[in-house]
């Protein structure tokens, strides 16, 4: 297998830099690092990116999630390994990023399960790990980027 190009972000000078500021302000945004991991692979899993859930395993390895807990994110609704305010941040994951199923894409009930359990910067935290994970999701897509070529 080989990439189509380099990663974008990685081939225009400058665009790296702001999308690691975003990573630092997510990470600083009081969520747990367990929640932001599963986040980040629960999204990139329903697009299929093979870069991302490689590259987000490990990820969620090296911040403390169990191989038990990993390998049931993709049925996170059916298994009893995820904490209710985990369930609801995957929840809002899910429909921010299959936002074309339904006709209101995060709907209240939605919505309101995941504010019972984060506050607004929480929120804004979640909200932007799900955007930048799908932008790397469709980069890495559109350009056949590798599983395990990023370490």
């Amino acid at each position: 297998m080989q990439p189509r190009m380099q990663n974008p972000a990685m081939v225009l000078s400058g665009a790296m830099q702001p999308i690691q500021e975003i990573f630092k302000a997510v990470h600083s945004g009081g969520v747990p690092g367990q929640t932001l991991e599963l986040v980040h692979l629960r999204v990139s899993q329903i697009n299929g990116c093979g870069a991302c859930v490689d590259g987000g395993t490990k990820s969620a390895r090296r911040a403390g999630v169990s191989d038990e807990r990993l390998a049931a994110v993709v049925a996170w609704r059916d298994t009893p390994y995820f904490s209710d305010e985990e369930r609801a941040a995957l929840a809002l994951a899910e429909a921010a990023t299959r936002q074309a199923d339904r006709p209101d894409a995060v709907g209240d009930d939605i919505w309101d399960a995941a504010a019972t359990y984060f506050d607004e910067k929480q929120l804004a935290a979640i909200i932007l790990m799900i955007g930048v994970t799908n932008m790397f999701n469709r980069l890495n897509a559109t350009t056949r980027q590798i599983a395990g070529a990023w370490g």
